[in-house]
């Protein structure tokens, strides 16, 4: 797909961050959009951006953890556009804290969202690209689909798992002689909201000395990469039709150490955790 001219672009999480700079981006180029976000107000800004692009915008309040809401957006969108070229599977959420201090329903619901949310997309709209004759599949991982973080075991699990199924799909498309394509994209730190709307349990707290606003302030301190920028660097993989998209410095920091020390770089992490709660119990 060496262009977007005329191309119709599904996006989930769409109602901010990458989602939002994939949109627009996409519209510059001439691509119509269906976008998609459980957030009706960042869904109405973003389209209120997009209306100074002649292309066609629609939009769908969605949560991408309801199958049958997924699939019934899918055919809509081709019932609206008249085919679908690409797939953004970006709505995601994240989760911290320890295993042990986690509930099973809080990695059920990182699950239905980051994972499942991906699977659903996937199945919902591959089987109308394949009709359409051409079309690509973009799924957003992480670099902690990359390398485990400690207290982040539900979002490295949903992400990792995004990886997985993604790397296979590639595969299987390839083996099938389907005329669609995808490609995984692991961003690093990027200046969205996800940290505000993320889970955290008591634990992280307690093992990074901070309370739940330090701990989001901390997070955030780590997002180095514009959603403009993160978006550029995805749609040029799109086109070059890459398997794998690194997002950041840090992501490709990140790559390496796994490449070059591929067990030691978690107690170098678990490390780093132990002396940041020293910091942060001297500072307050």
């Amino acid at each position: 797909m060496q262009n977007f001219n005329n191309k119709v672009a599904a996006i989930t999480g769409a109602g901010s961050g990458i989602g939002r700079a994939l949109a627009m981006n996409l519209a510059q180029q001439g691509c119509n959009l269906a976008i998609s976000d459980v957030s009706e107000a960042g869904l109405a800004d973003t389209a209120e951006m997009l209306g100074r692009y002649p292309v066609k915008v629609t939009i769908q309040k969605l949560d991408v953890s309801d199958k049958e809401a997924v699939f019934a957006w899918a055919d809509q969108v081709v019932a609206d556009h008249g085919k679908v070229s690409m797939v953004f599977n970006n709505a995601g959420v994240a989760l911290a804290g320890t295993v042990a201090a986690l509930e099973i329903s809080d990695f059920e619901w990182i699950m239905n969202i980051n994972f499942y949310g991906v699977l659903y997309g996937v199945k919902a709209f591959l089987p109308h690209m394949e009709r359409g004759g051409e079309g690509h599949i973009i799924n957003i991982s992480s670099v902690f689909g990359l390398a485990s973080q400690p207290l982040m075991s539900g979002y490295n699990a949903s992400k990792f798992a995004v990886r997985g199924l993604s790397e296979s799909l590639r595969q299987d498309l390839e083996s099938t002689g389907s005329p669609v394509s995808m490609t995984c994209i692991h961003p690093g730190g990027i200046k969205t909201n996800i940290a505000k709307s993320s889970r955290m349990s008591s634990s992280t707290a307690s093992i990074t000395g901070t309370d739940d606003n330090d701990t989001v302030a901390n997070f955030e301190k780590m997002f180095i990469t514009t959603p403009d920028k993160a978006a550029k660097t995805i749609l040029n993989g799109v086109k070059k039709n890459k398997r794998r998209v690194l997002i950041g410095p840090d992501a490709h920091f990140l790559d390496i150490m796994v490449r070059l020390l591929p067990t030691s770089y978690q107690w170098i992490f678990t490390k780093v955790v132990g002396l940041q709660k020293k910091m942060n119990t001297k500072a307050a």
